[in-house]
């Protein structure tokens, strides 16, 4: 598992490691069941403080994301295929608010906009 972390990034450390885990559970890289390193191992590995990288922990955990059990380990949790279509869908409507954004500041229409959506949509 590689997390990389930007020092120029405007998020907290905590936050780029929580969405680099959760993009690695929803894009199956990590499966249900796959172990994650302790605490102290991931704060050793990215040179961090355990503080923040427990903060990234707990949100994975109150996310379902991940589950610890006592005495094993931390783990992926077994996802509910609802809930990461909601994130992913939440994830998509942040991205797409900031293109509108872009799109009214500089004076491109609606329609034009849900064309090249359109256009990167079909691309793939």
């Amino acid at each position: 598992m590689e997390i990389i972390l930007s020092n120029s990034s405007s998020k907290p450390i905590y936050e780029q490691i929580t969405t680099q885990i959760k993009g690695m559970i929803m894009s199956n890289e990590l499966k249900t069941g796959d172990a994650l390193p302790s605490m102290r191992s991931l704060a050793k590995s990215l040179h961090i403080s355990v503080i923040t990288a427990q903060h990234a922990y707990e949100d994975l955990q109150r996310d379902g994301f991940i589950e610890t059990i006592a005495g094993k380990g931390t783990f992926v949790a077994a996802q509910n295929k609802d809930f990461i279509r909601e994130e992913e869908l939440r994830n998509a409507e942040e991205k797409l608010q900031e293109a509108a954004d872009i799109a009214r500041r500089s004076g491109i229409s609606l329609s034009e906009l849900v064309q090249i959506l359109t256009l990167l949509y079909k691309e793939v």
